[in-house]
């Protein structure tokens, strides 16, 4: 009965989408470590690859890519994910949750690493269509070189 609230983010776009997933949509889930690559049809992108970044757990504890395993540790940090240190050199024992994904997790977060192929091709035979009409255009309203006007040569004085 697991039930996850992923974010996903685009680093492209520098937008992020919520989608809430609830029992036989969650279970592709369970199981994965963070850094996995998985298909983004499970979190409604079908075509595109998203990588697992990190979560947290029903009390808030950070997972963190380090401890193997989907349980919670109390270990000792001197910075990364789950402490920042307020002193150079400070150290700190501080509960977090393993890299693996169980049904305890509540929050997963994750970023579009590859996009569907068929959007990137229509982008670029649509550019290659604007181009193609524009110098045609240019060169149909350029004048003949018999009728465009000579310098005046002639001198003022």
């Amino acid at each position: 009965m697991a039930k996850f609230k992923v974010i996903v983010s685009d680093p492209e776009a520098g937008t992020s989408k919520v989608v809430e997933l609830e029992e036989a949509r969650a279970a592709p889930l369970i199981g994965k470590k963070i850094s996995e690559v998985i298909d983004g049809s499970i979190v409604d992108l079908p075509g595109h690859k998203a990588q697992i970044m990190g979560g947290s757990d029903k009390d808030g504890f950070p997972m963190r890519p380090s401890v193997h395993g989907g349980v919670r540790r109390r270990i000792v940090l001197s910075g990364g994910v789950g402490f920042t240190p307020t002193n150079e050199g400070m150290r700190k024992r501080k509960t977090i949750r393993g890299n693996v994904i169980t049904d305890e997790i509540v929050q997963i977060n994750m970023k579009i690493t590859e996009r569907p192929k068929q959007a990137k091709e229509t982008k670029k035979t649509k550019e290659r269509k604007e181009e193609k009409p524009a110098p045609q255009k240019e060169a149909q309203t350029t004048k003949p070189a018999s009728t465009q006007q000579q310098p005046d040569t002639t001198s003022k004085s």
